[in-house]
């Protein structure tokens, strides 16, 4: 039992450090690409359409082949592949893929035809120049292609990683924003923020593209048919359902800060945009990686009735995860103001434009442990094949979330604070409410948790962190060079090399663990 449990938790590691380099990859490019459209957009209305348009295909994308396909299709793909049937699986594969084209192909097309009225009713209805409005919808509909491409590459993706093949999907994230920087570069000098929206076009293309090599030699077999009298496609569909629902009250989140930032000053909608990419770029190689190295693995235990095994990985990956997005927190709120000037402010993106993301910024850094925590909880729920919890919990924080952004961004005027701010901070607030919630759930479920070692993890890099957040501040207060390069790195510098040391010294084991797993020898 030890033998095997210690077996898990190497590849979960090992994976993690794959996907996390695919990850850190992605964040990069990601950076990169948010510099570039910052540069030649700022936080303009032009860019205010752009991120409204957006939010259409990223719900389709979510809703349809996102995390809620992930949740109900890896355990059951990688259900039958335990079990040494391989046929089926791919059968299912192929029923999944067309049920989900066929899928998003009727709702991008209502989607095209309903646009006007989507634009003005419920993307952003803020919105007053008809001109701003006429371009949402020209957006809007050339960004329904990308939902397309990405259903099929988003069941790739699963695919490949169920059969322990983290590489080339990891890079998938990277081929993705490569199409925005090409965007942003070649096309949008000449066709403005339209050829913004058909480089991210391109990358949803380049995400697909990136994945095909895998299939070789994995003995493929695809099917022109949708077997929906097959058990498994019944199964997923069943599973699906609920973490469907779960899936659309997180991007119903989204469209709530969508409605109200558009009605906020100008700049608001694209500043919550650019700050949440900002944080979301630490929580995507650290939590996102975890949670997609961890699921196969989880999945397998659950489909072999493993609960210690799952308890006992579990209880790691949440501990491995705390000890690498607590210190992001801290950085991330002691840093913002000079990492939004070093990165963004160049171009059309002025002084102005970084107070309002480093104002968003500041609040939803303070989510960023809930949310990386509840990327692994989750995937535990839907490896024991439980996509209904998620679902009533998620829906409880969603109710929560638009009372908190309507309260806060109200509230904060009248403190005299931006009201955009509120925006970041309801999220961040419902998303840490969700995660205990689910937690608790869920170590009643698994009939508990090693409590006194996942406390002791904690309360080992709380400590460290508050080393860290000393360091940094002292850095930051003496500021010892006048470049901005410079201070952004000797403040991310020492403030890293202390907390390791401190956490090694307080006796935090990822401290040990951690560079021992990622620098073995790495799977696929």
């Amino acid at each position: 039992m030890a033998d095997s449990l210690a077996s898990a938790d190497r590849q979960i590691a090992r994976a993690t450090a794959v996907v996390m380099l695919g990850m850190a990859l992605s964040s990069l490019a990601g950076l990169a690409a948010t510099i570039l459209v910052s540069r030649a957009f700022g936080a303009s209305a032009e860019l205010d359409a752009f991120y409204a348009a957006n939010r259409i295909s990223e719900m389709l994308f979510n809703l349809m082949a996102g995390g809620a396909l992930a949740s109900a299709f890896v355990p059951t793909f990688t259900g039958l592949l335990t079990q040494g049937e391989r046929e089926r699986a791919w059968r299912l594969a192929s029923s999944i893929a067309n049920l989900v084209f066929l899928a998003l192909l009727t709702l991008a097309g209502l989607a095209w035809v309903a646009a006007p009225w989507l634009v003005e009713n419920v993307l952003a209805p803020g919105f007053r120049d008809a001109e701003q409005i006429h371009l949402t919808v020209s957006l809007l509909r050339t960004l329904l292609i990308s939902a397309l491409i990405f259903g099929q590459s988003g069941l790739l993706m699963g695919v490949l990683n169920a059969q322990g093949h983290f590489a080339l999907p990891a890079l998938a994230p990277a081929a993705y924003r490569l199409g925005w920087i090409l965007g942003a570069t070649l096309l949008a000098p000449k066709m403005g923020i339209s050829g913004l929206a058909w480089g991210v076009v391109l990358g949803s293309l380049l995400h697909l593209l990136v994945q095909l090599p895998a299939l070789r030699g994995r003995n493929a077999r695809y099917q022109a048919s949708m077997n929906l009298g097959d058990p498994s496609v019944r199964l997923v569909g069943k599973l699906i359902a609920p973490r469907f629902l779960g899936v659309a009250v997180v991007q119903l989140n989204f469209l709530v800060n969508t409605i109200l930032a558009s009605g906020q000053p100008e700049g608001s909608l694209s500043a919550i945009s650019i700050a949440f990419q900002v944080m979301i770029m630490p929580q995507a190689v650290i939590a996102q990686a975890a949670a997609i190295a961890a699921l196969p693995t989880f999945s397998a235990q659950a489909a072999r009735g493993d609960m210690s095994g799952i308890r006992a990985s579990l209880v790691n990956t949440l501990r491995a995860v705390f000890f690498l997005a607590f210190p992001a927190t801290i950085g991330l709120i002691l840093l913002r103001q000079p990492i939004v000037m070093l990165l963004l402010q160049r171009g059309a993106f002025d002084q102005r434009a970084t107070g309002l993301v480093a104002w968003a910024l500041l609040w939803y850094a303070v989510g960023l442990v809930g949310h990386s925590l509840l990327e692994i909880v989750a995937r535990a729920f839907y490896a024991l094949k439980d996509t209904r919890t998620p679902v009533l919990v998620g829906s409880g924080a969603m109710g929560a979330n638009v009372l908190l952004s309507l309260s806060f961004s109200w509230y904060f005027p009248q403190i005299g604070w931006a009201p955009h701010g509120g925006l970041a901070l309801a999220n961040s607030t419902a998303t840490a409410l969700e995660c205990c919630i689910l937690l608790i759930l869920l170590r009643r479920k698994l009939g508990g948790l090693d409590e006194p070692g996942l406390r002791r993890g904690i309360l080992a890099t709380v400590l460290a962190g508050g080393v860290l957040a000393v360091v940094t501040w002292g850095w930051l207060a003496a500021r010892p060079t006048p470049s901005l390069g410079l201070l952004v790195l000797g403040g991310v510098t020492l403030g890293a090399g202390a907390y390791w040391l401190a956490a090694w010294a307080f006796g935090a084991p990822e401290a040990r663990q951690l560079p021992a797993a990622w620098f073995r020898r790495s799977p696929g």
